[in-house]
């Protein structure tokens, strides 16, 4: 395999070029993007494996995020959510567990023997970078005493148009990828998948990084949809981007999602504006009644809108002869849980472990849609939980939503099995156990879902002395508090967000 050509710009496309490049530099990687089509650019938040990749390709982060108009992110905030009036944050990185009993349980515990705990508690108590959330701070300096590690544990917010086109022009075609402006009229096939494009364009390998359009993958080869309509109502969004009215409050380090009459709203804070959309589904809504919707919510009318049509799903196959479907044209959840970039450079990461061989064979494609499949119906399912967990029901939609019979493969999604929630009893060597990875676990905490309770508690330990259950972790609920101490100590003296990126990002 001599020859890749990727189809389609945008930052998938250019995130694909970037990663071919660097790891197949002796390979000839060309891009071809139409002057006219237009770039769906709301990819403007991302999670903290993008700095995996980044670290890859050895992307210095300040190269990029002055020209990008980048900040930081360090958790997503859910608004609205499980009922209106109450709020709860993912934030990102490891929980520190140190001097904990029983890993994450300790809080539930706290919460069961002290129920006037709120649920953000949870979070606070077990994530350094809340701290730094409540007091609007950031700095990249780890600080190993309370677990922040902002290196691998923060993310960012940025123009995502602005990031591909950095992409192109500073990583890319300096390092030698051909780059070619041309609309694809006509596609000639073979038995080998794409033969040509526009009778000129040959390669060995063609990526479809096209967007929902699917031009080669769904358009061309006919590869069948698979859609999540059945478990992610949403299907349309508007888009815009607002200025700041107070940029000191506004520039914050995290993603708010908050959950209005008919889906949900996103608000990414850039460094000189604000990028905001609702999703909602066109079954409860129509588009002109969501627009007013969400200018209601915006408490503005002076924004250019931009609709955006979502299908959600995957293809059956995401390798299809010579022809790898990466970003939209492979598939997509819906906005929540910042997965659209993520899904990227997965996907990436996952095709170079396929293309370690100078040949490929059918094992080599479907153990490649295999792998990425299961990640993405996984984290579909994850997006899906956030619904299926809330109790609103002051809408038709939030009822529709409350009331849905869900399919068996999410009921199955509880804290007890997905990410390994167990019941906080005592296993067969007299220790606790509980599973700290993944997200699941802040956002089942934020929507009331515990993993524990006092009946099952008693029931496995042969033992509801409910008064010995206190005594017994009292200092353990005490450590917890001591930990919150920490982190407001530790964070002190560091700056704002706003004043971290003046002086160290966005310095001219």
């Amino acid at each position: 395999m001599k020859k890749i050509i990727v189809v389609g710009g945008g930052s998938a496309g250019w995130m694909t070029a970037a990663t071919l490049i660097k790891f197949f530099p002796n390979k000839e990687i060309t891009l071809i993007e139409s002057p006219n089509a237009p770039v769906v650019g709301v990819g403007e938040s991302t999670l903290s494996s993008i700095k995996n990749w980044t670290e890859l390709l050895g992307i210095d982060e300040k190269d990029f995020m002055k020209e990008t108009d980048a900040s930081y992110k360090l958790s997503i905030k859910f608004t609205d959510f499980y009922k209106k009036g109450e709020s709860f944050h993912y934030p990102f990185g490891y929980p520190n567990l140190q001097d904990c009993r029983a890993g994450l349980n300790d809080w539930w515990f706290k919460k069961m023997f002290k129920p006037e705990t709120p649920y953000t508690d949870y979070a606070d108590c077990y994530f350094p970078n809340m701290a730094l959330v409540h007091e609007n701070k950031f700095h990249n300096t780890a600080i190993p005493d309370i677990g922040y590690y902002p290196k691998q544990d923060a993310a960012y917010h940025f123009d995502a148009i602005q990031f591909g086109q950095w992409l192109k022009n500073k990583y890319c075609i300096p390092k030698g990828v051909k780059h070619i402006e041309e609309d694809i009229h006509t596609i000639k096939q073979n038995e080998n998948g794409i033969e040509s494009l526009n009778g000129t364009h040959t390669a060995d390998l063609f990526i479809d990084c096209t967007g929902f359009k699917s031009l080669l993958l769904g358009e061309t080869l006919k590869e069948p949809f698979e859609s999540y309509k059945d478990i992610l109502i949403n299907d349309s969004a508007w888009a815009t981007r607002i200025p700041y009215k107070d940029k000191d409050k506004e520039l914050v380090p995290y993603t708010n999602c908050t959950a209005i009459e008919n889906g949900w709203v996103w608000n990414i804070p850039l460094w000189s504006r604000v990028g905001t959309g609702y999703v909602f589904s066109s079954k409860f809504v129509d588009d002109e009644t969501a627009l007013k919707e969400f200018k209601k919510h915006l408490q503005t009318e002076e924004a250019e809108f931009k609709k955006i049509n979502i299908r959600t799903g995957i293809h059956k196959r995401l390798w299809v002869k010579n022809v790898v479907a990466i970003g939209l044209s492979a598939g997509f959840i819906e906005p929540l849980e910042s997965n659209g970039l993520f899904s990227v450079h997965e996907f990436l990461v996952k095709l170079l472990r396929n293309l370690q061989r100078e040949e490929v064979s059918q094992w080599d494609r479907d153990n490649f849609t295999f792998s990425c499949k299961k990640m993405f119906k996984t984290f579909a399912e994850f997006v899906a939980l956030h619904y299926a967990l809330s109790h609103r029901e002051d809408t038709e939609y939030w009822k529709f939503i409350k009331n849905k019979n869900w399919c068996d493969s999410l009921i199955e999604l509880t804290p007890e099995i997905i990410h390994g929630f167990q019941l906080a009893a005592l296993d067969r060597d007299k220790n606790y156990c509980f599973e700290t990875k993944g997200g699941l676990h802040c956002i089942a905490a934020g929507m009331h879902w515990g993993p524990t309770d006092l009946p099952s508690i008693f029931y496995e330990n042969c033992n509801a002395d409910i008064e010995k259950w206190k005594k017994d972790w009292d200092n353990s609920i005490f450590l917890l508090n001591v930990k919150k101490t920490l982190y407001k100590e530790a964070i002190k003296t560091l700056p704002t967000l706003k004043n971290y990126l003046e002086t160290n990002i966005h310095n001219d």
